[in-house]
């Protein structure tokens, strides 16, 4: 199928911007200890900055950003029994300061600060390996569906929502997934499972990725702000990482992680 005039406008862009967060990213986590640990102290604060910006104009933003920095990173230096209520606290500070969409906060703050906080301890149990590994899942995801959509299009997933997201889009990241999956069980000596779980991982990022475009929807907006060019803001970007970190965190209580190797 040929590709539609004007549909590539943002590849460039996209991937030059991409490239830089991704090798960002990637270096924190091979580094570990206070860079990852700094890392995702930052992104959590600017996410919660931007959530609180884009539903309710009104809100301290900087001040509800700049609370959820200090309680992450507290939480992370700290025993898990005594982080969980720091995770908690920002989500209920901010619920007592905004005077618009309380509860979309409430949920979407306490998500990004448990993902945040479980990231760091996934990197702190596993190592590199496995944080490299949702990474990539993720990554893969967006990309194989970034181009799948474009060049196969096809029925919308849910055009209300996020009028671009094709179904084909949607299965080919979940193909991606599972390639993803089966060359880190051949690296890692990991069980058959993993593809499975990878699989999962790719579409709990799909879920994310949907529910963040349904915030942006209800409240008016396009973008979670303008920090990152051709992708908008950090929520815009880390959306599907939210979603795949929490599956994951959920998934640890259930099957043994890694899997074959637990």
């Amino acid at each position: 199928m040929t590709a539609k005039s004007g549909q590539w406008d943002d590849l460039l862009v996209r991937l030059s911007s991409g490239g830089v967060i991704a090798g960002v990213g990637l270096l924190s986590v091979w580094l570990g200890g206070v860079w990852f640990l700094a890392l995702t102290v930052i992104v959590a604060a600017v996410m919660i900055w931007e959530l609180a910006r884009m539903l309710d104009a009104e809100a301290p933003a900087l001040a509800l950003a700049g609370v959820a920095g200090v309680a992450l990173l507290i939480a992370e230096l700290v025993p898990s029994g005594f982080a969980l209520p720091l995770i908690v606290a920002p989500a209920l500070v901010g619920f007592g300061q905004l005077s618009r969409h309380r509860t979309l906060f409430t949920v979407f703050s306490l998500s990004v600060l448990l993902a945040a906080f479980g990231l760091y301890v996934l990197r702190q149990d596993f190592g590199f390996t496995w944080i490299a590994w949702l990474v990539i899942v993720v990554a893969a995801t967006d990309i194989f569906g970034y181009f799948a959509g474009r060049f196969i299009g096809g029925p919308k997933f849910w055009p209300r929502v996020s009028p671009k997201k094709t179904w084909s889009g949607t299965a080919a990241g979940w193909i991606a997934a599972a390639v993803v999956g089966l060359a880190f069980l051949g690296a890692t000596g990991a069980g058959w499972e993993l593809i499975g779980v990878s699989i999962a991982i790719s579409m709990a990022s799909q879920i994310g990725d949907i529910a963040e475009s349904a915030v942006k929807r209800r409240v008016g907006v396009k973008d979670s702000s303008s920090l990152l060019p051709g992708h908008g803001g950090l929520f815009d970007r880390f959306d599907g990482m939210l979603g795949a970190s929490i599956f994951l965190l959920i998934v640890g209580q259930i099957v043994d992680f890694p899997p074959g190797l637990a």
